[in-house]
């Protein structure tokens, strides 16, 4: 039993390293997001990359808890639907920031080429038939 009991507070010591990083992580990305305005566009796709990263790792985290029995032992009906509510209100905010996204590029995209405005690195871009039906989404 006594083993058991030792592994169980291993377990939950990790949680706490876990809860220490994200704090840490919302410390950094608060910082962050502090000089965002004045960050040049490169700065500005690196950041939005490194948010995106860490997001995907936590949203990881969170698929791997709700496959984990040990955990879910722990984890309350009202606890999944704190989770939900929350998950559902991102989600949403994700579909609208794609969807507002993605049509201000695709009107940019269509002024420009109206306008004869191409990217110098697009007429370098000779993309076999294979790489252009791999972007069906964004053809560009």
């Amino acid at each position: 039993m006594p083993t058991q009991h030792g592994r169980i507070l291993a377990s939950l010591s990790s949680l706490s390293e876990w809860i220490d990083m994200q704090r840490k992580a919302m410390e950094m990305f608060r910082e962050i997001n502090s000089s965002a305005d004045q960050a040049d566009r490169l700065a500005l796709v690196l950041i939005i990359r490194q948010a995106f990263q860490h997001m995907i790792k936590t949203l990881k985290a969170f698929d791997q808890w709700l496959n984990d029995p040990f955990i879910l032992n722990y984890i309350t009906k009202d606890m999944l639907i704190d989770v939900w509510n929350t998950t559902y209100k991102i989600l949403n905010e994700l579909l609208e920031l794609d969807i507002r996204h993605t049509k201000a590029v695709k009107e940019v995209a269509e002024k420009m080429i109206r306008e004869g405005k191409l990217p110098p690195m697009m007429e370098l871009r000779g993309a076999s038939e294979e790489e252009r039906s791999r972007r069906s989404f964004f053809p560009l």
